[in-house]
């Protein structure tokens, strides 16, 4: 599937590697969307149950750009009507991480008191920054050398 020449600006004038994954990812539905998928294929309608508020039209927008920026494969399983499964590429599957921090974000600004926490000792867990080549915690400080490459 083409992109549309209003998302193909969009993706030319991308200033930062943050502003090309709001582009591809960045609004409220494509983030539920993969969500829902980190557990694991899903049809259709199981998407819609699950993503609730969802449009059963903008699902399908959706899904549809994520399968052209391959976050997501569909795998038909009956072909008169066609139907198909959808599930996370490699590629999906990374925003994982992404969507934990923001899950945690908000849980610690939504609801206070309901932060992930530590099953040993009930401590919120925070995240943190780390290279494992010089094994060094960062500091979210800018002259710590931080840089997006």
């Amino acid at each position: 599937m083409a992109m549309s020449e209003q998302e193909s600006v969009t993706r030319e004038r991308a200033a930062s590697p943050l502003d090309d994954a709001l582009v591809r990812v960045g609004d409220r539905w494509t983030l539920l969307v993969v969500q829902a998928l980190l557990a694991g294929p899903r049809r259709f309608n199981e998407l819609l149950e699950e993503i609730p508020g969802i449009a059963p039209n903008i699902l399908s927008q959706r899904l549809k750009r994520l399968e052209r920026d391959a976050i997501l494969v569909s795998r038909p399983y009956i072909e008169r009507p066609p139907r198909a499964a959808y599930e996370l590429t490699a590629e999906g599957m990374e925003l994982a991480g992404a969507l934990r921090l923001l899950a945690h974000w908000g849980s610690r600004h939504a609801v206070p008191g309901e932060a992930p926490r530590h099953k040993a000792c009930g401590t919120p867990v925070e995240a943190r920054w780390y290279c494992p080549t010089c094994d060094q915690l960062l500091d979210d400080e800018p002259e710590m050398g931080t840089q997006f490459v």
